[in-house]
């Protein structure tokens, strides 16, 4: 029987990456979206998460996830949730006559691990979004300006530059004092957003590296692994809701929306 050499074995496997790659290019990847809902949120001091507060009559979760579907009605959605409020969300979804099929995989001990369990259930070749439950204000024109040119590059992500003056300070028993002799340019400071989309090889193979405390975002993740990033500039309106104000802030939005549509 003839065996191959390491040397045949290997441009064998760089010919596939070419075909698949040229399938991909051609024929378009399939869409996914991981949709980050596993947070406690502490911060909101309500009842339940705050992924699972109501806006405008809906749950901000359905919110967001109706946002995506209604630009790629045929996209895939992985939705991670507490493990506490996995029948939750089941049932709310019954209840509500939300129909939309999802992947739900119970969260991890920080956010990297939840991602990883969500990135279980995706196949290579497809093109990966990753996107905060809690940013329901996101724009289906944004939608699908940025899955547009995802295609394109491996890794794009929304950022948003820096309007306030920034300051560097010591918190020093409760007390906040001036940092001497530094200063930040806030030309340079930008703010970043989800979704933070990926060629699924790119992210999948960065999330095969060991937990750093240095990750907190999938940006971060991938960039420490060697991969380049590409940015779009993002939307001021796409915020996260995090706090009471941020709700008050986005039941104003809404508002505003509803008042231009009629």
């Amino acid at each position: 029987m003839y065996k191959l050499s390491i040397n045949e074995i290997g441009r064998k496997i760089t010919k596939n990456k070419l075909i698949l790659q040229y399938i991909f290019d051609v024929m378009g990847r399939k869409k996914y979206l991981i949709v980050m809902a596993a947070g406690s949120g502490t911060r909101m001091g309500a009842e339940m998460p705050k992924q699972f507060i109501e806006l405008e009559g809906k749950a901000v979760l359905q919110m967001t996830i109706e946002k995506f579907l209604k630009v790629y009605p045929d996209m895939k959605i992985v939705t991670v949730l507490p493990e506490d409020y996995m029948e939750y969300w089941r049932n709310y979804c019954l209840e509500r006559n939300f129909g939309c099929p999802q992947i739900l995989v119970k969260g991890g001990i920080t956010r990297f691990h939840s991602v990883q369990n969500a990135l279980a259930k995706v196949p290579e070749g497809s093109l990966v979004a990753v996107h905060d439950a809690v940013r329901p204000l996101i724009s289906v024109n944004f939608i699908r300006e940025i899955f547009e040119k995802a295609e394109s590059v491996p890794a794009l992500i929304p950022v948003i530059p820096c309007v306030d003056t920034m300051k560097v300070l010591h918190d020093r028993g409760g007390q906040l004092m001036t940092a001497q002799g530094q200063s930040v340019d806030r030309s340079v400071l930008y703010g970043a957003q989800t979704p933070q989309i990926f060629h699924s090889e790119v992210i999948k193979d960065a999330y095969t590296q060991a937990y750093d405390t240095s990750f907190t975002d999938d940006a971060s993740v991938v960039l420490k692994n060697g991969k380049n990033l590409s940015y779009l500039i993002g939307e001021r309106f796409n915020i996260k809701l995090t706090t009471q104000d941020d709700l008050v802030l986005a039941k104003a939005i809404l508002s505003l929306y509803d008042a231009s549509s009629r």
